[in-house]
């Protein structure tokens, strides 16, 4: 089975749909937006004052 088909089945199982409302609501706080965003640019080498 490959493994776009395992994420496409786990997505949308009931436990996929929860872990997905999880994420959802994370991000959605600005606070996590904020790290999300430095976790992002440091991972892309965009880190600030680097």
């Amino acid at each position: 089975m490959s493994l776009f088909k395992k994420v496409s089945e786990f997505a949308n199982s009931e436990q996929g749909r929860k872990v997905i409302d999880q994420a959802k609501k994370y991000a959605s706080d600005p606070k996590n937006k904020e790290k999300i965003e430095q976790v992002k640019n440091k991972i892309m080498g965009k880190e600030k004052g680097r």
